[in-house]
């Protein structure tokens, strides 16, 4: 029972981390968030985004990223 409080505890330190990275990311100049192919609709009091290209951007990144560290512990 204690390895999974252990696992519990990582994960929130991973979510905790990728929250301030989050918050963090959006004040740079790199563009994420509004790229092309993001969809931004807006009416009069209501604004709709989904950030298609950016989620599959990320995604690939993530995808890489845990592929390389799984890759090296084989």
């Amino acid at each position: 029972m204690s390895e999974l409080g252990k696992i519990l505890i990582l994960f929130g330190v991973v979510l905790l981390l990728l929250g301030v990275l989050l918050l963090l990311f959006e004040k740079l100049p790199l563009g994420i968030g509004r790229l092309p192919g993001d969809i931004v609709i807006k009416r009069d009091n209501f604004v709709f985004y989904f950030p298609i290209v950016t989620s599959i951007l990320i995604s690939l990144i993530l995808t890489l990223i845990l592929n390389l560290i799984f890759g090296m512990k084989r």
